[in-house]
This record gives C-alpha cells, structure tokens and sequence, in this order.
C-alpha cells in the first residue's frame, strides 16, 4: 500500500482510532493486533458504525472497497503518522524522561496555547502506538505540536523520534525507572539520550536545565537554550524557588505561585517557562498560563478531606519520584505527618534493594511520621518500629486501617500505577 495514497485516505476522514468503541463518523480504523485480540475480526463492525475506511493486514476480512489491505496495520499506522507530520511541517516539541513528563508536558502546552494553536498527546498516548495516534490528531490549524514520548527498553525513544522527527527536544532528568527493560541506571542514561543523539544529527534545538550534571555535560556541543537556578549565564535564570507546599519560582520581575505540590515539580514549571521564552510568549502569559493549571488524574493533587490535608500523587512511581516526593513531605512545616506508600513496579533484579532504600531513607529522615507500607516488596522489608506498618496487599491495608477517625492531619499517597493508592481516599 503507497502511504501517499493512504494519507489521501486519511485527509478525507474527520478522525482515525484504533478502538471500535471510539469509532465516530467518516473516521478511518487501522485494525492493530493485540497481545489478546486481533482487530482485524472488528473491521466490519467499524464500518457499521459508521467509519469510512479499515485498515487491515488480513486479507480474509476485506469487505468491499472502504478496506485498505497493507502488510502490517502497525507499521502502516507508523509510517502514516510520519508522512502526515512532514505533510504539515509544523515545529514539534518533545520530550522524555524518568519523571515529570506529563505534568512537563501539560505545562508547556497550557503556556504555549496562550499565543498559538497547539495540540498535545493526550493522558499518557507516549509509546508506539500513542506517538503516532497524537501526530495524525495534528491539522492544517495546529501551530506548534507537543509530543510526549515514554520508553521501556534500549533504541525506543530513537525509533519515536524518527517518526515524530522534532525541532525541540527536552528531557525531563534521568532517573530510576524501567530500570528492569533498560538494564540499570547506565541504561536508563543511554537510552533517554537518545533524543539527544537525534536532535545533534539534525541541528535541532534543546531545552536544558544546567543545574542537572547528566543534562549539562551531554548537551555541551548542541544547540541548547538553557535555564538554571544557580548559573546567572543561563538563558533563563530562576532567581528563587519555595514550596511548602505549592510552588513559587521568581525569574525576571515575575512571581509565578503555582497549584504544584513539591520541589520536584519546580524543573517541570522552569521548562515550561524556556520553552515559553524560546517561542516568543510574553512574561504575563506564561505566568497567567501556569497559575491557571491544575493537576489531576492523581498527579501531585492537593486535595481537603474535613480537616485533613492530602498530596496525591498516586499516578506512578520509581524510587527517584518516591524519594523526591518522600523528602519534599518530610521537609514541608505541616505536623500530624502520615506516609502511605505501595510497591515500585518494573524494578527488575534491583526492586528488594530498592524497597528497601526507601525505608531505610524514611527510617532515617522520617521522624514522627506515621508510616503505611503496602505490597509485597515492601513487606518483604518490614522492620520492626512502632511508626511503620507493613501490610502485603492492599486489603490487607483496608482492614487494618477502615474506619479509623483523622483529623488535623497531613498526608502523602503515593505508588505505582498498579498499586491504585487513590483508592485510599474512600477511607477517609
């Protein structure tokens, strides 16, 4: 199948899915084989809801005349989205990294929205599938795209950006997630970098914090627009950051008092705001921009139960995410202090060690806070204190801790996605 004819395709139809129970009117549907389904069988039931053409690589379900046979839907759906991002010839924006990168994402495109038509990958549509699906949401009316790029393993984020092809690459921090598919830390470096390797061999821009060393040393030859809250010769200096518990950065005359729990979510609003400079965005914008974002989906949301104050950030975790939000927690002046935790995923031969890290730092650092640990792997580092409280499962955690009465107090929620930690809201 010539792409050229099936962006022609495309172009006539008002949307493209993947999902039947997403199927609108003159859409196209590109049938993707799933680990537990193939979506070729779906190829009729699309066009009796009203798609216009199915993309399929089975030729045992072609219909009639709306059916595209190709030799494989995915990478069809992939070259695609690549022919569509050079047919529009729109600056894109990328990023990467261990942590950050939704919210990083949502930032700079609430900013940039305030002087241009943007559009950006939507929740967390950030792998092979999700990269291309967000470049063919691009029109002819969007400005500038944002696409956030998520990876598990070596050679991925080369792959997304040879698709996404971008003008503006930033990578959030290197950190310890993955750390199982990338095969360490080292690992987790080499390939976030490769969005550095793309945008060097294409003369393209990167935004950079130089207070990260990694970030620093790696981009030293590139051509980088640069923030820093210590380095003065940066593009963007921050000339002072505070958060107890929201965020407020200083830079230029202009204070910016976010709706952000933490300071790790500081380098989130610092990019933001060099990509707002760097595409010409006035100072009152960007400021207007990030004091009118507010986090959901359980991503460092401040949330009010009676008298009780909780930080949210049950979306995801990695032992650099869990500490940064550990210490924040620790070094806020609220009292009362109560930490409920779960289990880090996809840690590999590394995840006991790791459990284990994050007891031993609130063991040392946490004094006079109420610990709730919950999952396996940290139950299998359960110590004896009369602040810490271990439980294996979940239900386990409910039982112990359901109908217990809290007020006044101050609380940190926090786990991996497949932990659900948001659940622990119903209990209060």
């Amino acid at each position: 199948m010539d792409i050229s004819r099936l962006h022609s395709l495309f172009l006539k139809c008002s949307s493209l899915s993947i999902d039947t129970r997403k199927i609108e009117s003159n859409s196209m549907f590109v049938a993707i084989k799933g680990e537990r389904f193939d979506a070729n069988t779906f190829a009729e039931e699309a066009l009796s809801k009203g798609t216009s053409y199915v993309v399929i690589d089975n030729k045992d379900y072609y219909i009639d005349e709306r059916t595209v046979l190709v030799e494989d839907s995915l990478i069809a759906l992939q070259a695609l989205a690549q022919f569509h991002r050079n047919y529009l010839g729109l600056p894109i924006v990328a990023l990467t990294g261990s942590n950050g990168k939704t919210t990083t994402k949502e930032l700079i495109n609430v900013v940039l929205s305030k002087k241009y038509k943007t559009k950006a990958t939507v929740g967390n549509l950030n792998n092979h599938i999700g990269v291309p699906l967000t470049l063919l949401s691009f029109t002819k009316e969007t400005e500038i795209g944002i696409v956030e790029m998520g990876a598990n393993h070596q050679k991925e984020i080369e792959f997304l950006c040879g698709i996404a092809q971008p003008d503006y690459g930033y990578i959030t921090n290197f950190g310890k997630a993955h750390l199982e598919g990338f095969g360490g830390t080292e690992g987790v470096i080499k390939g976030k970098s490769e969005m550095y390797t793309y945008l060097s061999d294409n003369d393209k821009k990167v935004i950079v914090n130089l207070d990260d060393a990694i970030q620093k040393e790696k981009t030293s030859t590139m051509h980088r627009i640069t923030f820093s809250s210590s380095d003065t010769s940066a593009d963007l200096f921050i000339k002072s950051i505070s958060a107890n518990p929201l965020v407020r950065i200083a830079f230029d005359g202009t204070t910016i008092a976010s709706h952000l729990i933490g300071l790790y979510n500081a380098n989130n609003i610092n990019a933001a705001i060099c990509f707002g400079k760097a595409f010409g965005v006035a100072d009152t914008d960007i400021k207007a921009a990030i004091e009118g974002y507010i986090p959901e989906n359980n991503r460092s949301q401040l949330i009010h139960k009676g008298s009780n104050e909780i930080i949210l950030d049950a979306y995801n975790a990695n032992p650099s995410s869990m500490c940064l939000a550990l210490e924040n927690f620790i070094q806020l002046s609220a009292s009362n202090k109560i930490v409920i935790i779960g289990d880090m995923f996809e840690l590999g031969d590394e995840s006991l060690t790791e459990h284990k890290a994050i007891v031993s730092l609130l063991e040392s650092k946490g004094s006079g806070i109420e610990c709730y640990l919950i999952g396996k792997d940290f139950y299998a580092n359960k110590i004896e204190s009369d602040s810490f409280h271990f439980f294996e499962s979940f239900e386990g955690f409910v039982a112990a801790f359901e109908g217990r009465h809290l007020e006044n107090k101050s609380l940190l929620i926090k786990g991996s996605r497949g932990m659900a930690l948001e659940r622990t809201l119903e209990l209060f």
